[in-house]
């Protein structure tokens, strides 16, 4: 592995969710202590967005409604009480659901710093809903079959075009329990990156994935960060950011993946960027 110092390529991370989501475990302020501790510039909180359900439905995986005034506000307070020792900006992870885009619009521009593009579910009827699922709508990291990872494809381009997304999230989520990389995985993957180089859209080489990878290997499927997308994404002219995808305090203490992560990209010739579009702190 090369030698990395953090004035070539500062430690940052734009993918922090909060305990808000229900998935992910301690209070704000212990990830930003442990980032400062850890060296970071800057650690950007982007939770699993709340949604306006016209149903009433309520998620299992991202924060209420009611609850995104306190999201706001304490990383308001954060990034003052912090000033001078990390840079905090605020965003969201977000599906790219149709009806929810114009309000989206304005809650980004009202409220938020960026938006990363996390396609986690298919569209639905948010009326019928089950515990695997947020509204029952299918989970694309768990395609099996390859109509469900050309849908992943196909939402995952429409969410793109829309201009509100500042990255990518995951944009190989689709390999996760996918057992080889076929024709349609290679098909999607193309297709995914064509449309990020046309719309300089950064994609995101996402760390958590690869804490699941070993595991997903030793059951016989690909698991992400999937070598044989971001191989295909060198042979386009895209930019990655290098994102920790933390859930717990401890996500952000791997900066060996951080860097590991780097040395993969370099590896293939592909640009890192150092912070996300207009986010620059300097």
């Amino acid at each position: 592995m090369r030698d990395y110092g953090l004035a070539e390529h500062p430690l940052v991370n734009y993918h922090t969710h909060t305990w808000r989501c229900m998935h992910a475990q301690g209070t704000e302020e212990e990830y930003v202590r442990t980032a400062i501790a850890a060296g970071f510039k800057v650690l950007g909180f982007a939770d699993h967005t709340p949604w306006p359900y016209e149903s009433g439905y309520v998620s299992h995986m991202r924060m209420r409604l009611d609850q995104f005034q306190g999201y706001l506000d304490t990383v308001s307070d954060l990034r003052t009480r912090y000033a001078g020792q990390i840079r905090i900006p605020v965003g969201l992870e977000c599906e790219a659901f149709p009806r929810y885009m114009g309000w989206l619009r304005d809650i980004k521009a009202q409220h938020l710093d960026y938006l990363i593009l996390g396609n986690h579910y298919d569209l639905t009827d948010e009326g019928a809903h089950d515990v695997f699922s947020d509204a029952g709508g299918f989970y694309f990291g768990r395609s099996t079959e390859p109509a469900q990872i050309r849908r992943y494809g196909k939402r995952t381009l429409a969410g793109m075009e829309t201009g509100l997304f500042d990255c990518v999230a995951h944009p190989d989520l689709f390999c996760h329990t996918y057992r080889r990389f076929d024709a349609d995985c290679a098909a999607v993957s193309r297709d995914i990156c064509q449309a990020a180089e046309a719309l300089d859209l950064p994609l995101e080489y996402n760390l958590l994935g690869i804490q699941y990878h070993a595991r997903m290997q030793e059951a016989g499927l690909l698991g992400y960060p999937c070598p044989r997308f971001w191989e295909i994404a060198a042979q386009y002219k895209i930019k990655a950011i290098v994102g920790f995808d933390a859930h717990r305090r401890d996500h952000l203490e791997r900066t060996d993946l951080f860097y590991k992560g780097l040395d993969f990209l370099w590896g293939l010739g592909i640009e890192t960027l150092p912070y996300l579009p207009g986010l620059d702190p300097d």
